[in-house]
């Protein structure tokens, strides 16, 4: 089972319907799927199953009807244990960026950190998850797939925002100003942090 996460709700793409009588079942190959992330997107509907009875290729028909943008991101440590964050569109996250041709979904984590942070000096130390969530471009969806990655980095220098990207802020944040930050973030960035042993 996918979990994608549409603003604040949560659409889960199943081989079963949801037997759960919150959450909104429809058949994959058959719904108006523009017609449900509308709905999703106003706060009309707010859980949502698609479901196809084979497990291997329900995201590959569900990137049919929504194309889908492969991403890369880091969840950066210092060496004060720190973890860096951006402030964008009004929220806190963490560095991402889609991939350039020809580049590895690792190399693109790492760029995207440098660009968007100024933070340098970076070393994946592991794989973490992938997350999914739809967003809109040109008035048209799409859906994000994200792979995150533990980086360790001893870089003390200046921090650069990527303006030109919207980025507002990037910050170094542990403990109670991580839970702070949370507060005004994405679920998918709560999810995957929730998840994250490195914050223990």
């Amino acid at each position: 089972m996918y979990k994608v996460f549409v603003n604040k709700h949560s659409l889960f793409l199943s081989k079963k319907p949801k037997k759960n009588g919150k959450i909104l079942s429809f058949p994959l190959r058959t719904v108006k799927l523009t017609r449900v992330l509308d709905e999703m997107y106003e706060g009309n509907l707010k859980s949502v199953c698609l479901f196809h009875p084979e497990k291997e290729s329900i995201l590959k028909l569900f990137s049919k009807k929504v194309p889908l943008v492969i991403a890369g991101g880091g969840v950066v440590k210092n060496s004060n244990e720190e973890i860096l964050f951006i402030f964008r569109n009004g929220k806190w996250d963490l560095p991402k960026g889609k991939l350039d041709k020809g580049e590895t979904i690792e190399e693109a984590a790492i760029r995207e950190v440098e660009e968007e942070t100024g933070v340098k000096d970076l070393k994946i130390t592991r794989f973490l998850d992938k997350t999914y969530h739809i967003f809109k471009r040109n008035g048209k969806y799409k859906l994000k797939e994200t792979y995150w990655y533990e980086m360790k980095t001893k870089y003390e220098g200046e921090l650069f925002p990527q303006c030109e990207e919207g980025i507002e802020k990037v910050a170094w944040k542990k403990d109670e100003k991580i839970d702070k930050a949370l507060k005004n973030s994405y679920n998918n960035i709560k999810s995957l942090l929730e998840d994250y042993d490195g914050l223990e």
